[in-house]
């Protein structure tokens, strides 16, 4: 076994306290004896609900062995708050210990840059491996069998149960619903998210007509007791009155029947896509990443594609799927289609006139819209300005502020509800007078929004039910709040900035180069006036940035990419693996600050 670099692993520590420990209060010591993955992850970022799914298996097969650790590191501020994080742990069915540190300590320690980031520590307390992104967990339990074997030979390895503690199930007739449809005869379905199913309510909003799903995690057509969903999420009307479901962590657009109670497959494989994946063909042959909402717009179902920060249409007349709009770099850049950047959409709405398909992005606390341009499609900006400003502030739309909206509902006089979930609100948007105003507040991560006969509907995601409000004539005063991203810059010095993405290959694999290059790095900044030189995609994993003289902070947007397939002569068919990450990483230029900025896509930094 190669020889690995001997770091002592920081201890853990959270202001916020451990969550599915029974009250227990664990440190490392505690845990000696065991391999300890731990899982840097917050409960916005996508890619890290897609390494929580990524794990599920590796966690069961050594479960003996194995302590996984969720170290909650939050980057809104809603996402310090402790009951927020609880539900977050139960709304996504966290099955392992999760420390709470709301002030990312514990995140300083382990010189974190980015959600999601994987550590490794051996049994003897040492950390063996760092992880950038998602698509690490065969790399992982590569890992994790190559440690048994040898702290089993040294007797350094303690077998035997792990420190998770169920809590008790809670009895409530939605559990973190996703979102909501009006029916023909005014009844309501929900994606009950969190028990993978379909409600379908009555006028009410609370009498339960039917459930439709086995409620359990899975993936499965069928009638509502044999059809299975993993997380839906956004639902949408089809012209033939079926109801397209974007099931979320199925990577797939179901489609369910009111008259038969049947559900089908649209679109999706149940795989989620990757980097270098087909954009386009036949629905049901090609993969999607976690669609999050659907929308009818210009003759086409519109897909929310939060897991790769795009938008995708489904047409139903030839029942394929292609990407409409995003690169799928992570961010805020207006445009064409094919040239914007998304974060994480997560919440369409086409406008009464046709005209617009509202979009909430959620990372960017924005809203969005499409419309048409020439032969194609323009993306254009509403309300914010990027990744790492968020809060709330009413007024003109150039300064206003949300924080992680996921909804967005078009009203009839051409304005747009927005469900500004963070901050537990509902807020409106008139495009006709630039203005932004509050129109309700002490919700509970509100995440949907419907029109009912003059009043909106509300999914109060963890209040788990729906919530009728009668649209106010004068909008809720608010005090005003901004907020930035509370990361710590890094600090750089003037002139030229080395960038290092340190990839090692996992054990028993390497570079696969048989069609050309096998890495890829693209780097921009915000102001774009931060870098003098160096901006722009490549090939190689480092690269020298030339940083202006008179701008002094910033942020570096880093996008990396590297494939690796299985190293074995013998294989005619190895199997690939594509690791990639996206950093927005805070830097202050500052005298006698760092010359090199390296960035743990896979491995350990051996420099550090």
């Amino acid at each position: 076994m190669a020889t690995r670099a001997r770091v002592r692993a920081p201890e853990l520590v959270g202001k916020g306290g451990w969550l599915n420990t029974g009250d227990e209060q664990y440190t490392l010591a505690d845990l000696r004896g065991r391999i300890v993955v731990l899982d840097f992850w917050t409960f916005c970022c996508v890619n890290c609900l897609h390494v929580l799914d990524e794990l599920r298996e590796l966690e069961e097969k050594h479960r003996d062995t194995l302590v996984i650790i969720g170290v909650h590191s939050p980057k809104f501020v809603h996402e310090a708050e402790h009951q927020a994080v609880v539900d977050a742990v139960e709304r996504y069915e966290v099955h392992h210990p999760v420390l709470d540190d709301p002030e990312l300590a514990t995140w300083k320690q382990y010189a974190v840059r980015a959600w999601p980031t994987l550590v490794v520590i051996d049994p003897e307390g040492y950390v063996v491996a760092q992880h950038a992104g998602e698509g690490h967990a065969h790399a992982i339990a590569k890992l994790v069998e190559e440690l048994e074997a040898e702290h089993a030979a040294k007797g350094t390895l303690r077998r035997g149960d792990g420190p998770y503690v169920a809590p008790e199930p809670v009895a409530t007739h939605l559990r973190f619903p996703g979102k909501a449809l009006l029916l023909p005869d005014g009844g309501f379905l929900v994606s009950d998210t969190t028990r993978h199913r379909l409600v379908e309510l009555g006028p009410d909003g609370e009498t339960v007509r039917r459930h439709i799903g086995a409620g359990e995690r899975g993936f499965g057509d069928g009638g509502p007791e044999e059809a299975r969903f993993s997380e839906p999420q956004g639902l949408a009307v089809l012209p033939d009155g079926r109801i397209a479901v974007a099931d979320t962590v199925n990577h797939a657009i179901r489609a369910f029947d009111p008259a038969t109670a049947e559900t089908t497959t649209l679109a999706g494989t149940g795989r989620q896509w990757w980097q270098g994946s087909p954009t386009s063909g036949p629905a049901r042959e090609v993969d999607l990443s976690s669609p999050w909402d659907v929308a009818w717009f210009a003759d086409r179902l519109w897909i929310a594609m939060a897991g790769v920060h795009q938008l995708w249409t489904y047409d139903p007349a030839t029942r394929t799927v292609e990407v409409a709009a995003g690169t799928t770099n992570e961010g805020l850049v207006d445009g064409p289609a094919d040239e914007a950047w998304f974060a994480q959409p997560s919440g369409l709405a086409a406008s009464a006139d046709g005209e617009r398909l509202w979009v909430a992005d959620s990372e960017t606390s924005s809203v969005r819209y499409v419309e048409r341009e020439g032969d194609g499609f323009a993306v254009r900006t509403a309300v914010g300005t990027g990744l790492f400003d968020f809060g709330h502030r009413d007024g003109a739309a150039g300064q206003a502020l949300f924080q992680h909206p996921l909804g967005v509902t078009a009203l009839p006089d051409g304005s747009v509800a927005v469900c500004d979930t963070y901050n537990h609100a509902l807020r409106r948007y008139d495009p006709a007078s630039g203005e932004v105003t509050t129109l309700a507040t002490d919700l509970r991560e509100p995440s949907d929004a419907v029109l009912v006969d003059g009043d909106l509907v509300v999914v109060e995601s963890a209040r788990h039910r729906l919530t009728r409000l009668r649209l106010p004539e004068e909008a809720v005063r608010v005090a005003d709040r901004a907020h930035r991203t509370q990361r710590a810059a890094t600090e750089i010095s003037p002139g030229t900035l080395r960038l290092d993405v340190v990839f090692q290959a996992p054990a028993g694999q390497k570079l696969d180069t048989r069609y050309g290059p096998s890495t890829r790095l693209l780097v921009s900044a915000t102001p774009p006036e931060l870098l003098a030189e160096g901006a722009g995609p490549g090939t190689d994993l480092f690269r020298d940035l030339v940083l202006a003289d008179d701008v002094t902070e910033g942020v570096l947007h880093v996008s990396a990419m590297a494939a690796s397939c299985d190293d074995d002569p013998a294989n005619e068919y190895p199997a690939c693996h594509v690791h990639q990450q996206d950093w927005g990483v805070p830097v202050r230029v500052v005298d006698r600050g760092a010359s090199r900025l390296p960035l743990v896509l896979a491995g350990m930094d051996e420099q550090a």
